[in-house]
């Protein structure tokens, strides 16, 4: 197979960093290079030792003075609702009435399905995603649309077809037998097949019956290797109807624990209202909770307790949650993290902030053997990333003195025009 060279300034995490100055935790080349070959990264290093190890013919790109990272992963994504972002409204249960449920009852049709597809996946390159963990509508050709256009592209990705049966409109909701026939046949359609998992995907306990909570948890069973998504504690109101749906239940957690839906293929998206028990929970059982910045402040759902649960021991994600969330970027979602844990008297560095997008969201995930890194026998998912993209940009860099600085240049105002070029699976895919 034909090798690439890709020439730039190199920067990888080996660790999650402990402080501002921990240099341990990445590695950082000013003159690097990256060899690929066979959609994968053969090696990484100084550019001089890594060109003497490529082949004869091998095709150089030289992206200096650009940044080299792995590609971004983002963790939570509703992928219907593409035509939702930016949608005025109260707060999430309105929202999701007013907006949401319209929208995603058009994906029954699969030649919109198709074409929003393509608009998603566009979107998540321009910004620089590599991988995205998306929820598909209650219709399985939204899926089926999802998983196809991900393999046409060869990304890596997770998804599900949501499973609703209550509390919403006819036209968006399932059953619990047709939840669990379609997602039985997704997987068998999707899951392991080239770069793709699937994910068990019940929306949340108020859209859910125990009928079906209970054919999820079936599933999950069935398909251990397979991820659970859903969502918990965003909202208030959300809360407090799902008290009144479950009143046997001892919190919100307790919904999803009776029903055998925790553990750590679990993702669980916002987690921001938790009680002492469902923290205590969550831990035990090593699922993920999932940070959406731009959502919550959109939304006004709360402030995400970072620090809290990450000293409990939780490997927590970080997400744009398209669409509450307000932006597909990855930095820009960095930007906004970084304001609501101000609010909550916590700091985000920005060392570990682009961790956290790369390897830490990969390790969440259990894929950090495949994604997240730019060590040799990854897969050669890359961004690009131009410190100087935009004016503004250009005029601070001026007076950027170090490492950390420039990233947090790029974490504040970075947008799709920061990201020069986006590799997927070792080949070019931003125009």
């Amino acid at each position: 197979m034909p090798q690439k060279l890709l020439r730039g300034r190199i920067l990888t995490f080996i660790s999650e960093p402990q402080t501002p100055d921990d240099d341990s935790a990445h590695l950082y080349i000013e003159d690097g290079a990256l060899l690929l070959e066979g959609g994968m990264i053969k090696a990484c290093g100084a550019y001089d030792t890594i060109h003497a190890q490529a082949e004869d013919d091998v095709q150089i790109i030289d992206h200096r003075p650009c940044l080299l990272m792995a590609g971004f992963i983002d963790t939570h994504l509703h992928f219907p609702q593409v035509q939702v972002i930016a949608s005025w409204g109260a707060q999430l249960l309105d929202w999701l009435q007013d907006y949401t449920f319209p929208a995603e009852a058009r994906f029954a049709d699969p030649v919109h399905g198709a074409r929003m597809a393509t608009h998603f996946f566009d979107e998540l390159i321009a910004n620089g995603t590599t991988t995205s963990v998306a929820y598909c509508s209650s219709h399985k050709a939204s899926a089926e649309v999802y998983f196809a256009e991900a393999a046409s592209r060869n990304m890596r990705v997770i998804g599900g077809k949501v499973m609703m049966d209550r509390n919403a409109p006819d036209n968006v909701c399932d059953t619990p037998q047709r939840g669990y026939d379609d997602s039985k046949a997704l997987i068998a359609d999707w899951h392991g097949k080239g770069r793709a998992h699937y994910a068990i995907t019940p929306r949340f306990a108020i859209t859910s019956t125990p009928e079906q909570l209970d054919a999820s948890g079936a599933l999950a069973r069935e398909h251990p290797n397979c991820y659970i998504q859903t969502h918990i504690d965003e909202n208030r109101d959300e809360i407090n109807l799902t008290a009144k749906l479950f009143p046997e239940a001892r919190d919100y957690l307790d919904v999803y624990e009776h029903y055998g839906l925790l553990g750590t293929k679990t993702l669980l998206g916002h987690c921001i209202h938790m009680l002492p028990r469902e923290i205590d929970a969550l831990v035990e059982t090593g699922s993920r909770p999932v940070f959406c910045p731009t959502s919550n402040l959109f939304l006004g759902s709360g402030l995400f307790d970072y620090e809290g649960l990450r000293q409990r021991g939780a490997k927590c994600a970080i997400a744009t949650d398209i669409g509450g969330g307000t932006s597909y970027s990855m930095l820009q979602t960095l930007n906004e993290g970084y304001k609501v844990l101000k609010l909550n008297g916590q700091k985000l560095h920005p060392l570990r902030a682009f961790y956290w997008t790369t390897l830490g969201n990969a390790t969440a995930l259990g894929l950090e053997d495949k994604i997240g890194t730019l060590d040799a026998g990854s897969e050669a998912d890359i961004v690009v990333l131009n410190p100087q993209a935009t004016p503004a940009m250009a005029l601070r860099m001026e007076t950027c003195q170090s490492l950390a600085e420039e990233l947090f240049i790029l974490q504040i105002m970075s947008d799709d025009r920061t990201v020069a070029q986006t590799y997927v699976a070792g080949e070019a895919m931003k125009g």
